[in-house]
């Protein structure tokens, strides 16, 4: 697996907290796969897209530790999934490039696991401990909290893909201004040549 350090892979360590955030790049014919060990009910979410290569696609799937298909894509340039972990062990997800004969593509993607459910204690009487409703509102504080955390890495995610996809932009424009010059000179050269060519063709024919 290649690591890739681009710019835009600072800004996305930097906001990413308990998320891990990754450039990588994937050769043709191959696969890249990550793998997170996780408790049942477990929430974990991954975001991703292609900055670079092709046609910006790639195949993903995400297995369970039954190696059950949780979720498959093909050909995708984007995309966010989130779900619960249904059962103890580790978690595989596998970008692969199988599809493309010879470019390689460049993907930045984000994992986030979020932390393991917390088990109710219950006392010898089988009863709960503690007051049932500051169980509620520590619930209820918990979800507001991971709900803002998820809102502040959506908001900075479209930030770095609005970046990548600048960055893109800045590369095609650099590009056409290179081929129109390179255009434009092959014109001038062709004009040259066919002024000099007329040149010759008229003081041949004064000879004669």
């Amino acid at each position: 697996m290649n690591l890739i350090l681009f710019s835009p892979l600072a800004l996305l360590l930097a906001f990413c907290g308990i998320s891990r955030a990754y450039f990588i790049s994937i050769d043709a014919h191959a696969e890249e796969c990550f793998h997170d060990k996780v408790t049942s009910g477990t929430k974990m979410s991954l975001m991703f897209e292609v900055a670079e290569g092709g046609f910006l696609d790639i195949d993903i799937k995400i297995y369970g530790p039954d190696e059950k298909i949780i979720h498959s894509g093909d050909r995708e340039s984007n995309g966010k999934y989130t779900f619960a972990a249904h059962m103890d062990g580790n978690y595989k997800y596998c970008f692969s490039n199988a599809m493309s004969t010879m470019t390689p593509k460049v993907v930045v993607f984000s994992i986030d696991v979020g932390e393991k459910p917390i088990a109710m204690e219950k006392s010898k009487d089988g009863t709960e401990e503690g007051d049932a409703n500051h169980n509620q509102l520590t619930k209820m504080i918990n979800e507001l909290s991971s709900g803002l955390t998820g809102i502040k890495r959506e908001q900075e995610y479209m930030e770095v893909r609005e970046r990548i996809h600048r960055s893109i932009n800045d590369n095609t424009n650099s590009r056409v201004v290179l081929w129109s010059f390179f255009e434009a000179l092959v014109l001038v050269a062709m004009t040259l040549g066919q002024v000099y060519y007329l040149k010759r063709f008229f003081e041949v024919r004064r000879v004669v």
